[in-house]
């Protein structure tokens, strides 16, 4: 078969479906090819379900400390994983069918099958029931997402996972190691911790979660030492050797070692061009593996996009969100203003959460800015005491104004109970390039969380009512 659409969309995952759903809102023929699930990584492999794994690992938290409330949880709780991995299971398959029920409602073709780009943006598809089929669009956008990266002498199988794996587990491993200490690993780290496993992350570089405002990154590594996580900085890992009950012996640094019963490498993803085919095209894959695009995500063959995990930028579900939408207003000549990566909302949901938008302190000086910053505590918060969620702060780096004072936001840093749901007024201030004396007028609900974004705003105007 051959049919013609406005718009067909390589790749299913939250950019690809995103587009496609935006695409149909604003009247296009859209098709789109997956070749698993709807939802792609995010949803089926990633975000979601270990978010679910980390609320597990939060309510047994609470049980912990029930009697810290006044609760007699009646003994140690048990945990019964497999239960745990049925919930998640039962998350992802009502989202993936909300998201082809959407496809249905908007008349999207869905392709279960392999796109492969050829010339003049037609794409042929083998369909996963042996068929085949052949579009074309007057634009195209590839959206095949990434895969876990992997390295030499830990192929997956047996004790040795990538996120893929440890997301199908149904029992809570006694001994696990992270190969990795950015936010996919951290969040294992913390969830398994959390559970009750003994836990050590090995990372190659001198500390974990590399990239984040340096006060952040104390109040995590304090935390992660109080659930008696172990982190080796500044270590490569060697290899490993099985032993005889399923577990392996994962040796790293100079002569170090240590035995576990699961190994977690989690050293990033890497984009998947591999199907794409694009012969007779003029998209060019970097010696990366990356898409080359423009600004408008454009890449160099007319007509063809490319968005997501695919290309060279934040590898966030929420900006493939944002490149959907500004490549369907681009195709439809509506003159979008480009993704400002630089200000994009990035979250981690370790215990505790950490989100933040804008540049660190040490970043905003080596861009060359005189800075004023200030930082409040969550223990001296009302509502983060009557949780008992203590640990954490929210940090604001502004530019310094002629007269020394604090002018336009900069930064918005925080670590704490929920701060991926507290960061949206710190993410507005950002991208509005909102002043310090503007967002010291906005008036903050109590008891709340969010108060402690609103005094440390109030606290940089040179007058408080707080510590």
């Amino acid at each position: 078969m051959s049919d013609q659409f406005d718009l067909v969309i390589v790749g299913g995952g939250p950019g690809g479906y995103s587009a496609a759903l935006y695409g149909a809102s604003a009247g296009l023929k859209v098709a789109l090819i997956e070749k698993d699930a709807l939802g792609g990584t995010c949803l089926n492999r990633g975000c979601i379900p270990a978010k679910a794994f980390l609320e597990t690992a939060a309510v047994k938290r609470h049980v912990d400390h029930a009697s810290d409330f006044g609760i007699d949880p009646g003994g140690d709780p048990s945990i019964d994983f497999a239960r745990t991995q049925e919930r998640k299971q039962g998350i992802v398959a009502g989202l993936v069918g909300g998201i082809a029920a959407m496809c249905k409602g908007r008349k999207v073709e869905v392709f279960n099958g392999v796109g492969t780009l050829g010339a003049n943006r037609t794409v042929a598809v083998s369909l996963n029931d042996g068929s085949s089929a052949t579009i074309t669009g007057d634009s195209v956008i590839l959206a095949a997402g990434s895969v876990p990266r992997l390295i030499p002498g830990f192929e997956r199988g047996g004790p040795i996972m990538t996120s893929d794996e440890v997301l199908d587990l149904d029992y809570v491993p006694a001994r696990v190691a992270v190969i990795g200490g950015g936010a996919i690993g951290c969040e294992f780290a913390s969830t398994f911790a959390d559970l009750g496993s003994e836990v050590t992350i090995l990372e190659g570089l001198p500390k974990i979660l590399p990239g984040l405002d340096a006060d952040v990154a104390k109040v995590v590594g304090r935390s992660f030492k109080k659930k008696k996580i172990t982190v080796k900085t500044g270590v490569m890992v060697n290899g490993h050797t099985p032993n005889d009950d399923g577990g392996t012996t994962v040796s790293f640094g100079d002569g170090e070692s240590v035995d576990v019963d699961v190994v977690i490498v989690s050293v990033g993803r890497r984009p998947y061009a591999d199907e794409l085919g694009l012969d007779g095209t003029a998209v060019v894959i970097d010696e990366r593996g990356f898409a080359v695009v423009d600004e408008y995500c454009q890449t160099g063959e007319p007509g063809v996009y490319a968005i997501g995990d695919l290309i060279d930028t934040p590898q966030l579900a929420h900006v493939g969100y944002a490149e959907a939408i500004l490549v369907v207003k681009h195709l439809l000549g509506e003159s979008p203003m480009p993704v400002m990566y630089d200000r994009v909302p990035w979250a981690i949901y370790c215990h505790p959460e950490v989100a933040w938008a804008g540049p660190s302190e040490a970043q905003a000086k080596e861009a060359g800015y005189e800075v004023v910053v200030a930082k409040h505590h969550f223990k001296f918060n009302s509502r983060a005491m009557i949780l008992g969620e203590l640990d954490g702060l929210v940090k604001i780096i502004a530019k310094k104004n002629d007269d020394g004072t604090a002018g336009q936001i900069l930064g918005v840093h925080m670590v704490g109970p929920w701060v991926t749901e507290q960061l949206s007024g710190g993410y507005l201030a950002v991208n509005w390039e909102a002043t310090i004396d503007e967002v010291a007028e906005f008036i903050q609900p109590h008891p709340s969380l969010t108060e402690l974004f609103g005094e440390t705003a109030l606290s940089m105007t040179g007058r408080t009512f707080s510590g």
